[in-house]
């Protein structure tokens, strides 16, 4: 936000912008289609550009004061630097072409810019005191340049594409060109190959006709000779099953035989077996009635053991409360032996009961003689 202008200030700020407005005007008038290729129109206009380019200097001046005396941000010094960059193209523009119609149109567009500006910022100023409107002016139009250069930037790269595609495509036909000439010596080498194998075929053709026609020969003697052995081996064949069929007749009459006798065999071993179960389960019931026995000694026994166990527990049990009964008593004989000797000392150095000190002379002989 931009600080408020009083005073004097804001009187001459206000003088210049609306002479420079009123400039502004009078260039758009004096600007028509009729005026081009006319000398006096032409040194009229330039005369006319000249000055309102001076009152645009004047205002920026006035502004940078105003902004110094009020101490403003760098937004206001943003857009006293775009106007003068402004001027500086519009005499760039002037200088390299004067008056041609591209100039005159873009001078137009920038004078009607300006001259909005100048209005709009005039208005506020004179309002509030601010240049509001300025700063949003000149954030529009940097905008717009960038998005300007954004186009700009966007036509370069797709030209810089198209290029790049171009000498691709080039590339690719260059490289199909190659490509369609080796097809083409491949192409005449496989037909060259083609006459070859042809060749070789017809001859493969008459080999393999007469290595058929051999083999075909061959294979009919092979097989007369093979149908000789076959005839040989069916009789050896024959021979062999009559020999069998006689070797089984007499296995059969073996095994019949052999069977007879395996079934007394099993009827004697069957009767062996049935005694011997009948001996077997007389051990069993022997041996059960020794076992019941022998569990009931086993159970008086462990009823002894158990016994005679408890008797030498309760012994053992008897031993130890005596063996500490005596540890007791032993201790408290040597406590009390302990405890008297202690007495007999203190009574001692003390002189006592019986150990009292005597008087002197008489009793003290008596003492002595009492002592020894």
């Amino acid at each position: 936000m931009s600080a408020e202008i009083s005073g004097a200030q804001l009187v001459r700020v206000c003088t210049v912008l609306q002479d420079c407005a009123d400039q502004l005007a009078v260039l758009g008038n004096i600007m028509p289609d009729t005026y081009h290729g006319r000398p006096e129109a032409d040194s009229v206009v330039g005369a006319d550009i000249s000055g309102v380019i001076s009152q645009h200097r004047e205002a920026e001046q006035s502004l940078k004061t105003a902004r110094q005396s009020h101490a403003e941000g760098g937004a206001i010094t943003e857009a006293v630097q775009e106007l003068h960059k402004s001027h500086k193209e519009l005499d760039r523009t002037m200088d390299t072409n004067p008056l041609s119609p591209d100039n005159l149109a873009k001078v137009q567009r920038d004078r009607q810019f300006l001259s909005e500006v100048i209005l709009n910022m005039l208005a506020e100023v004179k309002e509030k005191g601010t240049f509001e409107s300025l700063l949003l002016a000149v954030e529009e139009e940097k905008k717009k340049k960038a998005h300007l250069l954004d186009i700009i930037i966007r036509e370069e790269e797709g030209r810089r594409r198209t290029k790049a595609l171009q000498r691709q495509l080039q590339d690719i036909r260059k490289e199909k060109t190659l490509e369609l000439q080796r097809r083409e010596e491949m192409t005449a080498h496989l037909k060259d190959q083609l006459q070859e194998m042809k060749v070789k075929t017809s001859l493969e053709r008459k080999y393999v006709k007469n290595s058929t026609e051999l083999l075909v020969y061959q294979g009919q003697k092979l097989n007369t000779h093979q149908e000789k052995l076959l005839e040989d081996e069916i009789k050896l064949l024959q021979n062999k099953m009559e020999m069998e069929g006689r070797a089984h007749m007499e296995m059969e009459i073996f095994l019949k035989e052999n069977l007879s006798r395996l079934g007394e065999k099993l009827e004697y071993w069957m009767e062996r077996y049935e005694k011997d179960m009948e001996d077997k389960q007389q051990e069993l019931n022997t041996l059960k009635n020794a076992k019941s026995s022998n569990l009931a000694q086993l159970q008086d026994l462990a009823k002894k053991y158990r016994e005679s166990e408890q008797v030498v527990i309760e012994n053992r049990i008897e031993k130890e409360n005596l063996r500490k009964m005596l540890e007791k008593q032993q201790m408290e004989r040597l406590a009390a032996t302990k405890i008297q000797s202690w007495w007999r000392g203190t009574m001692v150095r003390r002189g006592l009961g019986q150990y009292k000190k005597g008087k002197k002379g008489k009793d003290g002989k008596k003492g002595k003689k009492k002592k020894k």
